[in-house]
């Protein structure tokens, strides 16, 4: 008896490693995508992964599903090592009708997010499904639980990235909108919540299924993905990188490199970097890639909301984020889309430990009309609470402008609890811009004025020198210390260093409300 049940699990065990049989996974291989099993293999370190559910089969038996039993059942869990770091790790099998998920299949989900709380070790899903299986209806939540009550739970507990291996729909859009990063596979992975047929059923519009959901549009238009790349391997090989600046959870500090680069190099180049005219643009990352150790930075959204920076970096070896005007775009300008994606960098860098570092270059928020109808107060606001909100170290660079709004909302300043505030010499602190200043201050002037433009130019420059300058703010204890360009590396580290240990109390409360 033990030989024949042993013999009928290596037969379940060799049925489940077959999936939905060759036929389907020679039909993922034409499709240009590995399988469920192939992309754990790559991603994961060889001979780590430990499956859990391999035996678990649909429970429904109706419309066909009676002939339609799998081991796994669509989906595979378990745990295994990511560069030694423990993860849970989900990954839908789209050899198994299409990825497709009912009780069993989510249930297994479930309980893989809930182990990945419980052990407070990063979730990994590799999503490739078309959501949940119309045969079993609602019938799924019968005992499966459900995966967004989890993800929502452990959200902040922590870290959860999730790659879009194929067309997903259903539970697996909304499950992945509810971890921390999304990475999309180009020409591969797709989202959406109504496909092209239901939409063009219910609107007349003709649509593919690229053009709805593709890694493009929702890098650069939606906002929903975080990072889009070309092939699978660059995917697990950008997971492997995002780990490596994360703890495996909220109760951890991150990870330390050692640090090869000289913590206390200059850098006579920077300044140069920013041209001295207050009206040409310059790329910020630029400065970024002259801050952080040996130029490496891995940005995050950098398709959308490209008038700010958001990114990971390391300074002595240290984990970093960074949130930073880009004048490239707008001036550097804040709208509501960048407040939307500065603000959830800055609350995921707060639940992680990692010390926020900003760099302000900015005019202030961008009028228009359009601006102030998309609700720009309230997307503002996000930002200006996700600042106030944060308890890591912060520190804040002024590099040139730092007018109203603008300069508030990214704390260049100390009253929103920014523990180090630094300006360049050429920094211009104002309410608005000198120019504009001068214009309401000295209308009438102005306006009798037989010379106009050079007596503007002129009220300008004296507007500048006596108020639009750090030494004014520094002066007033507004800001912590003027420094020079070259110093700004050496600056940020050494109050990292002297941060480390900080607290701040907080009242006692169940949450607070972000205008959301």
């Amino acid at each position: 008896m033990r030989s024949v049940r042993i013999h009928k699990l290596r037969e379940m065990r060799q049925k489940a490693f077959l999936g939905g049989g060759q036929n389907k996974i020679d039909r993922q291989h034409e499709q240009g995508k590995y399988t469920a099993r192939e992309r754990l293999e790559k991603l994961l370190d060889p001979g780590s992964f430990e499956e859990t559910g391999m035996l678990a089969e649909t429970i429904c038996t109706d419309f066909g599903l009676d002939k339609k039993r799998f081991p796994g059942d669509g989906v595979i869990t378990g745990y295994g090592k990511i560069n030694g770091k423990s993860v849970c790790i989900v990954a839908s099998d789209a050899t198994v009708m299409g990825g497709s998920g009912q009780s069993s299949h989510i249930k297994k989900i479930v309980e893989t997010i809930n182990n990945a709380g419980k052990f407070g070790i990063p979730l990994i899903q590799l999503f490739d499904s078309s959501g949940g299986r119309v045969q079993e209806g609602d019938g799924q939540f019968a005992f499966a639980g459900s995966p967004f009550l989890s993800n929502t739970l452990v959200s902040g507990m922590i870290p959860q990235i999730t790659a879009i291996l194929g067309r997903c729909a259903g539970f697996a859009v909304y499950g992945s909108a509810l971890t921390d990063f999304i990475i999309m596979v180009d020409q591969i992975g797709q989202m959406y919540i109504t496909g092209p047929r239901v939409i063009k059923e219910v609107t007349g519009e003709d649509i593919s299924f690229e053009e709805l959901g593709g890694a493009k549009v929702h890098n650069r238009v939606s906002g929903c993905a975080d990072f889009k790349v070309k092939k699978e391997e660059e995917c697990f090989e950008l997971i492997r990188k995002l780990l490596s600046y994360f703890p495996s959870n909220c109760s951890e500090s991150p990870p330390v490199m050692d640090p090869d680069d000289d913590p206390n190099r200059t850098d006579d180049e920077i300044e140069k970097i920013v041209p001295s005219d207050p009206k040409k643009s310059y790329d910020m990352r630029d400065v970024i890639l002259r801050l952080v150790d040996n130029k490496d930075f891995l940005e995050v959204k950098r398709e959308f909301a490209q008038n700010i920076i958001t990114g990971f970096g390391r300074l002595k070896g240290r984990s970093v984020g960074f949130v930073a005007n880009q004048p490239k775009v707008y001036a550097g300008s804040l709208t509501a889309d960048s407040s939307d994606k500065a603000a959830r960098f800055i609350r995921f860098c707060d639940a992680f430990n990692i010390p926020l570092i900003f760099l302000i270059d900015t005019p202030g928020y961008l009028p228009g009309v359009k601006q102030e109808h998309m609700g720009i107060i309230r997307h503002g606001a996000k930002l200006l609470y996700a600042v106030c909100e944060a308890t890591v170290p912060k520190i804040s660079v002024v590099i040139r402008k730092g007018y109203g709004g603008g300069l508030v909302a990214l704390g260049g300043h100390k009253e929103h609890e920014i523990d180090l505030v630094l300006a360049w010499p050429m920094a211009e602190y104002a309410v608005m811009g000198a120019e504009a200043a001068v214009e309401l201050l000295y209308k009438n002037e102005l306006t009798n004025a037989p010379n106009r433009l050079e007596l503007k130019n002129k009220l300008a420059e004296e507007y500048r020198e006596q108020f639009a300058n750090p030494f004014y703010v520094a002066a007033r204890m507004v800001i912590h210390d003027v420094i020079e360009p070259k110093e700004t590396r050496r600056k940020i580290i050494a109050g990292l260093q002297f941060f480390q240990g900080k607290k701040t109390p907080r009242l006692s409360k169940k949450h607070g409300n972000i205008p959301l």
